[in-house]
């Protein structure tokens, strides 16, 4: 049996006057192994390529395109349900041809990979009409464990943002998407709104070569989860404000706005499928002040699988007029804070520069370098080393650099959100 395990981590301690509860929850699925996904009809695996004419430019892109399916395929192991779309400015069904998903197998992904050797790139992008073709496809199957794997090179210009919107609100909640970008003419943030919605990731893949193995890699992660759906579920006490609930480690992605109510003081957050796995959540609840030496729960945590709860976490607070009491700072708090702060920096700091606000890039970017080297960020600090000349990273010194390319910018962009763990107190 598995089994889900969750830590709080905070400084209960509030000032006399002070309203603001913080903590950190740590949540360690355990035991999961791949006892579920073995049962026929549990997983559902759906690989999204863009088969539009920009992937002719170069070559190497359908390519690197057709080889990374063809090694997430290999990949899904059997019984697994499969499938592999190619998206234009419509979506089709590159395998199978029946329109139905089918379980993988020997001869299936041979057939599969026969199918996708043969797509030929031509037309637009609408990523709206993959997804829900996704969606149509998911939904012929019992499976409860849903992914898809999205690889575009290029905007959504053959859809509205409205349109594409309207599809993620039909989609969210139904499976999960990780999606990546090849190239530098594919946006960020459109990317990275589908994978928020759909409770995946985002990633660019700079060169065509690198595809295969991150392919190869999701779908690995993908095989391994077996918990399809999980999500926190909080308490608070009546009077109080969820000010916000974020996932903090391994990304940054916040939750808040996908609560989901279940009655006047309680609320789920979805979180997604769960492998062996563990994942940090910081929680910020507003509180009605109370008198010295008065103690209340602040919130409970509860993890819900597939509707059941399996564990539990106590968030409390607790007032005093002892000032080191009060104003000790929980060390899991504050470098989740200064991660959170180094995601949201650096994606100002990119904005500004391409505005040509050079003032406030260079103060922005100053600022992640310096929060970087504070949080251990040694993989963003490289990042940042490719777009600012660093004199000082203690400080924050630092300058612009005249030329940076595309690559390098994106792949700041996009691996902002990456955290490290906090390092934990050895006993």
């Amino acid at each position: 049996m598995s089994r889900f395990v969750a830590e709080t981590y905070q400084n209960e301690f509030l000032a006399l006057g002070a309203t603001e509860v913080d903590a950190v929850v740590t949540v360690t699925a355990l035991d999961r192994g791949l006892a579920a996904q073995g049962e026929p009809g549990v997983a559902a695996e759906i690989v999204v390529i863009d088969a539009s004419g920009s992937m002719l430019f170069p070559s190497t892109k359908i390519k690197a395109a057709r080889q990374a399916t063809a090694a997430a395929v290999d990949t899904i192991r059997d019984g697994v349900l499969f499938g592999v779309i190619a998206g234009t400015d419509t979506a089709r069904t590159a395998y199978p041809p029946s329109g139905r998903l089918v379980a993988a197998s020997a001869a299936t992904r041979v057939e599969a990979k026969a199918a996708v050797a043969a797509i030929t790139p031509t037309g637009g992008t609408a990523i709206g009409s993959w997804l829900r073709l996704a969606d149509e496809l998911f939904a012929t199957t019992p499976a409860s464990l849903r992914h898809a794997i999205l690889l575009t090179d290029g905007q959504n210009q053959h859809e509205s943002a409205e349109e594409l919107e309207r599809v993620l609100a039909a989609c969210e909640g139904l499976f999960q998407c990780d999606c990546r970008g090849v190239g530098t003419d594919w946006e960020v943030a459109e990317l990275r709104r589908v994978a928020s919605v759909l409770v995946g990731t985002v990633d660019i893949i700079a060169q065509p070569a690198e595809m295969e193995a991150d392919f190869r890699a999701m779908a690995e992660r993908s095989m391994a989860r077996a918990a399809g759906d999980v999500a926190l579920r909080l308490w608070s006490p009546q009077g109080a404000e969820v000010a916000f609930v974020k996932q903090v480690a391994p990304t940054i992605e916040d939750l808040t706005g996908r609560a989901r109510p279940v009655d006047a003081l309680t609320a789920d957050f979805p979180t997604g499928a769960w492998g062996d796995e563990s994942r940090d959540y910081h929680f910020r609840i507003r509180v009605r002040a109370r008198e010295a030496g008065d103690e209340v729960l602040a919130g409970r945590l509860s993890l819900v699988v597939d509707g059941r709860p399996v564990s539990q976490a106590l968030i409390r607070a607790v007032w005093t007029d002892d000032e080191e009491l009060s104003t000790h700072i929980n060390p899991e708090v504050a470098h989740y804070t200064g991660q959170a702060e180094l995601a949201q920096t650096i994606q100002e700091g990119l904005e500004a520069r391409k505005a040509g606000d050079e003032g406030m890039a260079t103060f922005k970017l100053g600022r992640a370098v310096q929060l970087a080297a504070q949080g251990g960020n040694d993989a963003t600090m490289q990042l940042l080393g490719a777009v600012v000349e660093i004199d000082d990273a203690a400080t924050g010194t630092i300058r612009l650099k005249r030329h940076v390319e595309e690559v390098d910018e994106m792949s700041l962009d996009t691996r902002s959100t990456k955290t490290v763990r906090v390092q934990k107190a050895v006993p």
